[in-house]
């Protein structure tokens, strides 16, 4: 009951009892009347006592719930503000976005590495701090997360920080999506490989000298002589140490820096300029990780061209980066994985294999 009713329960009383005080002054006599609107005096006493007593129990429950509910949210307040240092604080750039690739959010970390404080950084578009010769390709990767539903997406693209050199970057891209699958927003982790890039390549540079021979020694059951070898990779460092390695062995190397030219390469040799005769060569060996387009993005484009064409081209996945799924390569359609500072046995090892050689 209200405070309300209560008050009009008692106002009600009040009205009884004032009602039979003027009866028995004008009608003393009337002794079984008064007795009646006694009774119900004391029935109406006896309701608001109950009620009363419903009040007190309805607002011990409602402190305590009160109580409960404080809590909650001094809980929900210390959560919030847990979650919120480990963003801000956080060591990688971290950026929320709208569908549209909008900043939304960004942590200090994010507005260190473009170079900007981060609530300037909010309601710019992503795409701005991306380099210019690839702000189509990163748009065309942006819309393309409209109608792809994976959990997860790791790109790699040169992004320019403001009054800065520009860095290779991997962007961690996590699609946030409504009840009914629309994307709604995006969370982005971003970070510079410039370094690790580096460190790989000097691992490379290092371990010429002492590969190379290693690479030179290794016998295989059966000659590598002669065999055509298409070999993709961005990096001029890893196509000439790689080119060395294979050619030591016989093996006839076509190295190319990104897909656009592996697929010049593939549709001269199927117009009849292939060395030797040869429609297509013995072998593909990509890197996966490159600009523009990656080596997923390769082997999608090899596959079709082998349904089209009738060819069978045995395909290697190489990479300098250790987190890289083998089996994500293989279930791509690569048929084999291979680390870029595997020792240069394991290389010959996979291409004899792989020809149907070794």
């Amino acid at each position: 009951m209200s405070e309300e009713e209560f008050s009009q329960r008692i106002q009600t009383i009040r009205q009884q009892i004032e009602a039979l005080h003027t009866y028995i002054m004008l009608n003393p006599t009337q002794q079984q009347q008064v007795a009646k609107a006694m009774e119900e005096i004391a029935a109406s006493l006896e309701n608001l006592l109950v009620l009363s007593e419903q009040m007190q129990t309805s607002s011990e429950a409602m402190e305590v719930i009160e109580e409960e509910l404080l809590k909650q949210n001094e809980y929900l307040a210390e959560e919030r503000q847990r979650y919120y240092d480990l963003f801000e604080f956080a060591p990688d750039a971290y950026l929320l976005t709208d569908a549209q690739g909008v900043i939304l959010l960004a942590n200090r970390a994010a507005g260190a590495l473009f170079n900007v404080l981060p609530n300037i950084l909010i309601g710019k578009p992503l795409v701005n701090f991306v380099a210019e010769a690839q702000r189509s390709v990163f748009r065309i990767k942006l819309n393309h997360l409209s109608s792809v539903y994976s959990s997860m997406q790791e790109w790699e693209i040169p992004m320019c920080p403001r009054r800065g050199q520009s860095f290779d970057a991997s962007l961690l891209v996590a699609p946030v999506r409504d009840s009914s699958r629309t994307l709604v927003s995006l969370r982005i982790i971003v970070r510079d490989m410039t370094q690790y890039k580096q460190a790989n390549l000097q691992q490379i540079q290092s371990a010429a000298p002492q590969l190379l021979p290693l690479a030179a020694a290794v016998e295989t059951p059966r000659s590598l002589d002669g065999l055509q070898v298409l070999f993709v990779d961005d990096e001029a460092d890893a196509r000439e140490f790689i080119t060395a390695v294979l050619e030591q062995h016989g093996i006839c190397v076509t190295a190319v820096a990104s897909v656009g030219e592996a697929l010049e390469v593939l549709e001269r040799w199927s117009q009849g300029d292939p060395p030797k005769g040869r429609s297509h060569p013995d072998m593909l060996i990509s890197d996966i990780r490159m600009p523009d387009e990656d080596g997923y993005a390769l082997i999608r484009k090899v596959k079709a061209l082998e349904a089209e064409k009738g060819w069978r081209i045995p395909t290697a996945a190489l990479t300098a980066y250790l987190a890289e799924d083998r089996a994500k390569a293989i279930k791509a359609g690569f048929q084999s994985h291979l680390h870029k500072l595997a020792e240069p046995t394991e290389l010959i090892a996979m291409v004899a294999q792989l020809a149907g050689r070794g």
